[in-house]
């Protein structure tokens, strides 16, 4: 192996190691009051994004393609494209912290950040089992830190031990699941298993790894049944914690596994069209995909709380991502990825948003957000686009996004006999897509068009606040009238890479 090709690939990543060691050491040279104030959090902030950037220019520049021992590092335009993904989506949660009250060692919580952006990174650039595994770890334990860093919150506290119960436990079904799936092919490289399947068919054992690896997969893309940690974490975890768990650990969890399912589960397939059910991967997707968009809408029309409101509208999300999954073409895992990266800026901006209002009032309950048009009227304008295109209303980018994954679908191979294939999950998706318009007009309600109690602390946003909110609001509009600016480019890595 050469070591200096090694450490090219890697370059990103130590980039923000060395990132993340330094602000760690600048919070311990600041001790005292001082690393807790306004100071402190500016300096550690700046470093981080000053840090951050560097990576993104680093990638820009590396060579376009390129493969490290068998696929355990891999470059190419998909994966250079997604790693600038989940930097941007890394950067405004490191802005929304500065949003949130001082707390103490507020350098190791921006550090620790860091350290789930290298573990996301080495996920979505590795096609090797091992590798991935040890980046799933890493991105795990980081954000299980993240959730329980408000150590003074006994909710922040409850999450974060659910957090790591319930990924410690899918921890263990993956790698079980994959060890089955090695003594099957006998290899760890996601082509090389692609290619066992194909030849070896659908035996036993591998049936279970399969169904093992899924609950491990399922656990991390917070799909039914697996997603009963959700809502307890994006509520107890602090906010700008939660916006990074379910905007860029999500873009992660559901790029390797549409890549784990396209790559190395070729062959395994099976059929869930209507009339048409065949053993393999895509019945058990679709079960899932069923179960999350009608619990996750379902849910979400009771809840009283925007973040628990919105940990049941991701689950519901995650299922419409998963009928696209289930076409297994390069098509729909196109439409999947420019969908969960839509997914993740709108949920990223409407956490940006919820994160000024905790810092004002305190609370996150529906009647927390009343006359927020008038007092903050560039919030309440981004709040409506981020809520407008997660309901999948035109002209917005949630709808382009909808539309994308529901063709590709609907452009799956019928059953035989004629039967419409997966027409019955994409009704169920539309019917689900209607009901989800109902709890996101109840936030919007609240916002614009009832009075605050007398009283109720005024809401009021920095301009570092104010203007991430609006960037992300802006691209969500200029990504529904204009889809190709992203969708092109992902198509055309994806034709690359497949």
């Amino acid at each position: 192996m050469n070591y200096i090709e090694f450490t090219v690939f890697l370059l990103p990543e130590i980039v923000l190691l060395v990132t993340a060691l330094a602000v760690i050491g600048i919070d311990c040279a600041r001790r005292g009051k001082a690393a807790t104030g306004a100071g402190g959090t500016l300096a550690s902030a700046s470093l981080c994004a000053a840090g951050i950037l560097v990576a993104a220019l680093i990638i820009l520049i590396m060579p376009q393609e390129g493969r490290i021992a068998g696929g355990m590092l891999v470059l190419d335009p998909l994966t250079r494209l997604f790693k600038l993904v989940l930097l941007a989506m890394t950067l405004v949660a490191v802005l929304m912290l500065m949003e949130t009250r001082p707390v103490r060692h507020v350098g190791e919580n921006f550090a620790v950040m860091l350290f789930a952006a290298i573990g996301m990174m080495l996920v979505v650039g590795t096609e090797e089992l091992l590798v991935l595994f040890i980046g799933l770890e890493l991105t795990g334990i980081s954000l299980y830190v993240l959730v329980g860093f408000a150590r003074s919150d006994i909710r922040s506290a409850e999450a974060a031990l659910k957090y790591f119960l319930f990924g410690s436990v899918s921890a263990a079904f993956l790698l079980f699941g994959l060890s089955l799936i090695y003594g099957f092919s006998g290899s760890t490289e996601l082509g090389e298993i692609g290619v066992a399947m194909q030849a070896g068919g659908m035996e036993p054992l591998l049936a279970v790894g399969l169904v093992m690896t899924l609950v491990g997969f399922g656990f991390k893309v917070a799909a039914v049944p697996f997603h009963l940690w959700a809502p307890d974490v994006y509520q107890g975890a602090p906010a700008p914690a939660a916006a990074l768990v379910a905007s860029a650990s999500k873009v992660a969890g559901f790029f390797i596994l549409a890549k784990v399912l396209l790559l190395g589960f070729a062959g395994a397939e099976g059929g869930a069209a209507w009339g048409g059910f065949q053993p393999g991967w895509v019945p058990l997707i679709g079960v899932m995909a069923a179960l999350s968009m009608v619990v996750g809408n379902l849910a979400a029309l009771v809840q009283n709380r925007v973040r628990r409101l919105l940990a049941y509208s991701g689950i519901g999300h995650a299922g419409f991502m998963l009928i696209a999954l289930m076409a297994a073409t390069p098509a729909a895992l196109a439409s999947v990825l420019f969908y969960v990266v839509i997914y993740g800026l709108t949920t990223l901006g409407a956490f940006g948003v919820v994160t000024v209002v905790l810092r004002a009032r305190e609370g996150d309950r529906l009647s927390d957000f009343a006359g927020m048009s008038r007092q903050a009227p560039l919030l309440s304008f981004s709040m409506l686009i981020f809520f407008v295109s997660l309901a999948g209303l035109p002209p917005l980018a949630g709808f382009f996004g909808k539309f994308y994954l529901f063709t590709s679908a609907m452009g799956a191979q019928a059953a035989p006999g004629g039967q419409p294939g997966m027409l019955w999950l994409v009704l169920l998706a539309l019917v689900m897509s209607a009901i989800s318009l109902y709890y996101y007009l109840l936030v919007l309600k609240q916002i614009f068009f009832v009075e605050a109690a007398e009283g109720t602390p005024v809401i009021r946003a920095s301009k570092t606040g104010t203007w991430t909110c609006s960037i992300l609001a802006a691209a969500t509009i200029v990504l529904g009238c204009y889809p190709g600016i992203l969708l092109g480019p992902i198509r055309l890595a994806v034709g690359a890479a497949f």
